[in-house]
């Protein structure tokens, strides 16, 4: 009976542990022995295009790691060391985030890859057994915009961009701060695309080996969709608090209780002179009018309550109405034909999740599959089940406990 393949990714795991505490020349053990890839790294052979891939996972993590370590030692260290304040305390954190954090992942990840031996399949290891701990990327993705923006504060004032400027020649960096800064958001999305290219040239697309780079392939995908997630979603939460505070002749209670903002958007109405602007909450849906920069509340209905008509005349129309008052329908027009069925789309997905009645999943997902637009899920791996397994609980705006041995600011 085949092992499952959580057993096999214990296995290798496993393996590592012990490459880590038994460090040798070979680096990952039976890299000179019984594993079918332990060819790979040998003396005098000539490097396949799989070794080059798997060189390049490697040296460009170590080239990160350095990146990182610039930014710790180089900025953070030289501004807390300083024996007068530079920055004030709520600019270095809103500037530098979690990247200690960063810094020290990357840098366990680093040694780990050095001991695989050129090993692809030691190397896909390392990405799924460390896993839960590239949750502290979602803390530093979602600070990133407070990041430029404190950065363009200190750029603004003489002192602190004379400071600055001083750490980057210390460093010998052609580039700036802000340019180092962008590269945890870069790199984070970018290792899924380096394992495809492990899977893209590996000889035997069969079997456990090949198995353990694809669930590598689907962890860091995971890991990539969820942080993108986490990001929208504290983008949207910042935004639904700009329409709350712009909004107008708005009675009812908080919109945070009308749960994440999906949707925004401007229609052409008919009947009325002006367009609307609606709001697409996960619970309701809101209709208001521009007026300067404020929007004026017309009306809202309730997801549960919310009904759509979609024209057969117009590929651009659509009319919506609570269904207890079907002949007060909104009818809007979009601008796109892709604007359209965007809209549609998700006021349909928002009706079904907030029907009354119960409705089962399949059902759901062959009235969706009906659209044109229907977004592709992931094949293999669950990122609900990924939040969920995370042990880095987020806190409050993403988040995360940080890990022991901070230097504290």
């Amino acid at each position: 009976m085949e092992d499952p393949p959580s057993t096999r990714t214990e296995a290798w795991a496993e393996g590592l542990h012990n490459a880590n505490n038994n460090a040798s020349p070979g680096g990952w053990p039976g890299a000179r022995g019984g594993h079918p890839l332990a060819a790979f790294g040998s003396p005098g052979a000539k490097p396949s295009y799989l070794d080059r891939v798997v060189q390049e996972i490697v040296e460009s993590e170590r080239t990160y790691a350095r990146d990182l370590r610039s930014i710790v030692e180089g900025y953070l260290g030289k501004i807390i060391d300083a024996e007068e304040p530079v920055l004030r305390p709520e600019q270095v954190s809103a500037l530098f985030g979690n990247i200690e954090d960063i810094y020290e992942l990357s840098s366990t990840l680093l040694q780990n890859l050095e001991s695989c031996a050129n090993d692809p399949v030691a190397v896909a290891v390392c990405f799924v057994t460390r896993s839960q701990e590239f949750a502290i990327y979602t803390q530093y993705c979602n600070n990133y915009p407070s990041s430029v923006a404190a950065l363009t504060e200190c750029m603004r004032s003489k002192v602190q961009a004379r400071f600055l400027r001083e750490c980057q020649e210390r460093l010998r960096h052609a580039l700036p701060l802000g340019a180092y800064l962008l590269k945890p958001v870069q790199r984070i999305l970018k290792y899924h695309l380096l394992l495809q290219e492990i899977a893209r040239h590996f000889e035997h697309k069969a079997g456990d080996d090949y198995e353990l780079v694809l669930e590598a392939i689907d962890t860091m995908t995971c890991v990539a969709w969820y942080i993108n997630d986490m990001k929208r979603k504290h983008e949207h939460a910042i935004r639904q608090q700009e329409i709350q505070s712009l909004l107008l002749g708005w009675k009812g209670p908080d919109l945070t209780s009308y749960g994440e903002l999906v949707l925004e958007g401007t229609f052409r109405a008919q009947r009325v002179r002006h367009d609307r602007a609606l709001f697409l909450f996960d619970k309701a849906l809101l209709i208001t009018k521009r007026r300067g920069d404020h929007y004026v509340y017309k009306s809202h209905i309730p997801c549960s309550s919310l009904m759509l008509i979609e024209s057969t005349r117009d590929s651009l129309c659509f009319s919506l109405a609570h269904y207890k008052h079907g002949k007060q329908q909104h009818s809007l027009q979009a601008k796109s034909v892709e604007e359209k069925r965007v809209w549609t789309h998700h006021i349909k997905r928002l009706i079904l999740e907030n029907h009354h009645a119960t409705i089962p999943q399949k059902a759901k997902e062959a009235i969706l599959e009906m659209d044109l637009f229907y977004p592709p899920r992931l094949p293999r791996c669950s990122p609900e089940r990924l939040k969920k397994s995370w042990s880095c609980q987020p806190l409050g705006d993403g988040a995360t406990e940080p890990l022991q041995g901070r230097r504290q600011s």
